[in-house]
């Protein structure tokens, strides 16, 4: 069932506002999508979930299809892709995985959902894949930042993603907005990029040439830049510290599965306490804050929900644009963080649905569009 107030909240999405973005020419819808995440995030928070029409439980490749619609009728608000397969394998399939993608993006932007944009970036130096193996990844931060011995194959992969964020236009010919969010979960260890594997001068070097390259050479303007660690951190000091500055952000963000019952282990003070470090801080810098990964993996727990996850998200008075939850896998019977249909937690998930703070797609009205007038 549509929630009514919300298309009165989403109809005076385009009040002016000093929110920036560090893109001067991004484009009309982005900059529009930009504000109307910003308007959200006062009163709601919209749901999101990882390659959410691409497959899910049992399935994969179906029409129009997403386990969260069988399980509400509405697909998740966010559906998060990724970029892994644009680079690191032939000609051929990256121009394969690029065109599926691009359907995924351009049919959620046409329905007026919204995209984020993970990438699990195989090392582009060595074996490996895009986690850290010992005696086989190399440190390759230092290696494709600017000056470094593989910092024109790195050009050439930016190439593609541009190519690919240029190829995402809507039925309307506009470009379809993606929230992009690279070298996610830097904190931690298990990725090529992460802490123990490079020093945080070039983290933040590459960071700020990505940006730099993307928007300013190749001419990207429907990207919306999100930073986001792991949960390592308890205080501001420690989330800022490879933080390439506030010129170079749009949204700070978190991954936390640790402190919302992974292994069955939970802090959710802890977790709370970290999301508004991320939110306080997106207040004082004037941008977007998102919990952009969480989840409880297979669910077991029937009311996680609302007990939960709502009952964190609502606490402190925090400005959370989105909350995103990993994928649901086609084969295993176990790896899953959104419900389908007959799993144990379908009740309560249909309750966080029905809840007036959580937005879904069917929610979404005008939000690449601008509208002043207060009619529906």
């Amino acid at each position: 069932m549509q929630k009514l107030f919300v298309i009165l909240l989403l109809c005076t999405v385009f009040v002016e506002s000093t929110l920036a973005q560090i893109d001067a020419k991004a484009t009309k819808e982005t900059k529009r999508l930009y504000q109307s995440l910003a308007k959200i995030s006062k009163k709601n928070i919209l749901f999101g979930h990882q390659h959410a029409t691409e497959y899910g439980h049992g399935w994969a490749g179906d029409e129009n299809r997403s386990d969260v619609k069988s399980v509400t009728g509405s697909h998740p608000a966010v559906i998060g892709i990724d970029f892994s397969g644009l680079s690191g394998r032939p000609k051929e399939q990256i121009a394969k995985t690029a065109e599926a993608l691009r359907k995924s993006v351009v049919d959620t932007y046409n329905r007026g959902g919204i995209t984020t944009v993970a990438w699990h970036f195989s090392n582009p130096a060595s074996g490996g894949g895009f986690y850290w193996k010992d005696s086989v990844s190399a440190a390759s931060m230092a290696l494709i930042k600017p000056r470094g011995s593989h910092h024109e194959k790195y050009k050439e992969i930016l190439k593609t993603v541009a190519d690919f964020a240029h190829s995402v236009k809507g039925k309307d010919g506009t470009l379809a907005p993606m929230i992009f969010r690279p070298y996610h979960e830097f904190d931690g260890d298990w990725f090529w990029w992460g802490k123990s594997h490079c020093s945080r001068e070039d983290f933040i070097s590459v960071w700020q040439f990505t940006v730099t390259y993307l928007r300013d050479s190749l001419d990207v303007h429907n990207f919306i830049y999100a930073f986001s660690p792991d949960c390592k951190f308890t205080t501001e000091q420690e989330f800022l510290e490879r933080y390439p500055g506030d010129e170079w952000v749009d949204m700070l963000g978190m991954d936390n599965y640790a402190d919302f019952g992974r292994n069955g282990k939970y802090n959710i003070e802890l977790g709370v306490k970290k999301l508004k470090i991320v939110s306080d801080y997106a207040k004082k810098a004037n941008r977007l804050a998102a919990l952009t990964e969480t989840g409880l993996e297979s669910i077991p727990n029937p009311t996680w929900w609302t007990e939960t996850l709502l009952k964190a998200l609502k606490s402190e008075k925090m400005n959370l644009a989105y909350v995103l939850v990993w994928r649901n896998d086609v084969k295993s019977p176990t790896h899953f963080y959104a419900p389908f249909p007959e799993q144990v937690s379908v009740p309560d998930f249909l309750k966080f649905y029905e809840d007036a703070y959580t937005l879904f797609e069917n929610d979404l009205k005008y939000i690449y569009r601008k509208k002043r007038f207060l009619f529906f």
